[in-house]
């Protein structure tokens, strides 16, 4: 709570809201949001009312809503599981894919970053460990960033989703960072902070 206290957050790909409900009940003093798709943005905005919290929720692109801002702290938790853009269970291909490498939303959010943090801001974010780590330090070097792996935890992926996969991405990472279990498969989801180069904790 003390690292979320009064700061102004943002989070890119905002979805039901639940992300800014947790931040705002830590206290963070000022919540925007951000989602392309309408329903995510209906849900959200009535998540938040519903619990009391003022939040400022845009229906947008990115970074777009926000140009020229800065926040404390940024959060996400971008669709970025490389596959074509295929509806899963029901859901809109925005909800989880990434295009064919995984990285179609996490490259534009990797580079809008440094635009958009506040002096010793902080953005924290789920990176799938298959979705290559080492591309995304050589993006936020490039504008002043470092990121450092703060914990690591085994998600589950459904089979419908895992068949879906891009083939060469699951052959290369199928005993590294996708494991499978009799008939259940998991992979490792890395949370991550990122912050100016040279700043941790």
């Amino acid at each position: 709570p003390s690292r979320v206290c009064g700061v102004r957050a943002l989070e890119i790909g905002c979805g039901s809201g639940v992300v800014l409900a947790v931040l705002g009940g830590l206290g963070a003093a000022a919540l925007c949001g951000i989602d392309i798709e309408g329903d995510a943005i209906a849900t959200g905005r009535t998540l938040l009312q519903d619990l009391g919290f003022e939040a400022e929720i845009h229906q947008g692109d990115m970074w777009r809503p926000v140009a020229g801002r800065r926040f404390d702290l940024i959060v996400a938790n971008l669709p970025h599981f490389p596959m074509d853009h295929f509806e899963v269970a029901g859901r809109l291909s925005t909800w989880s894919s990434g295009g064919i490498d995984g990285r179609e939303l996490l490259d534009p959010f990797l580079e809008g970053l440094s635009d958009h943090l506040a002096i010793n801001g902080r953005a924290v974010i789920t990176h799938n460990a298959f979705v290559d780590v080492w591309r995304s330090r050589r993006i936020l070097e490039q504008y002043g960033l470092s990121m450092h792996i703060v914990n690591t935890v085994l998600v589950h992926i459904a089979n419908e989703k895992i068949d879906l996969m891009t083939p060469s991405i699951l052959r290369a990472e199928e005993g590294r960072s996708i494991h499978r279990y009799g008939p259940h498969v998991f992979a490792d989801m890395h949370i991550v902070e990122i912050a100016a180069a040279g700043t941790r904790g």
